[in-house]
């Protein structure tokens, strides 16, 4: 099967994002204050920080993750402080999730770390970054507009 010039470049954009995934996971952080955390919980603290305190099952819709990996989830985050669980205002019986000082303070630290590796290996060229950012951008805002499933108010992971 022969793959159309376009289809090869949208190969070659997907499997360059996850190989820089992995390159970044892989070598780790600078800084021994960063705390590494799993895929998911990159997941769902990027969730957390980008929006208001939100309820497990919006938690669950808004990145993807299965109800029940979410749990486990948050008690790893919970279990490193980065995370907390309140009763929900509007609904006593309910409990919502926000992140920590901690928590916001890790995902910035992590940011930069990641700024860092990221713009040393591209020799610090901003030439095309701004392009870069909009186009991975709408890659991510269509591929969640396309998951299975309900969608959700709370800002995509």
């Amino acid at each position: 099967m022969t793959e159309n010039p376009d289809e090869q470049r949208w190969a070659d954009v997907a499997d360059l994002a996850l190989i820089i995934s992995r390159e970044l996971q892989y070598r780790g952080y600078g800084d021994e204050k960063a705390l590494s955390l799993t895929q998911s919980e990159g997941i769902v603290m990027r969730c957390l920080i980008q929006g208001e305190p939100a309820a497990p099952s919006q938690i669950a819709a808004a990145t993807g993750l299965q109800r029940t990996n979410l749990s486990t989830t948050l008690r790893g985050l919970e279990h490193k402080g980065l995370v907390q669980r309140q009763a929900d205002p509007a609904d006593g019986r309910g409990v919502t999730v926000s992140p920590t000082e901690q928590g916001r303070d890790n995902y910035a630290l992590v940011r930069r770390e990641w700024a860092g590796a990221v713009s040393e290996a591209a020799a610090r060229d901003t030439t095309h970054l701004d392009a870069a950012i909009t186009l991975l951008g709408a890659i991510r805002d269509g591929l969640v507009r396309a998951r299975p499933g309900a969608p959700s108010s709370h800002p995509p992971a």
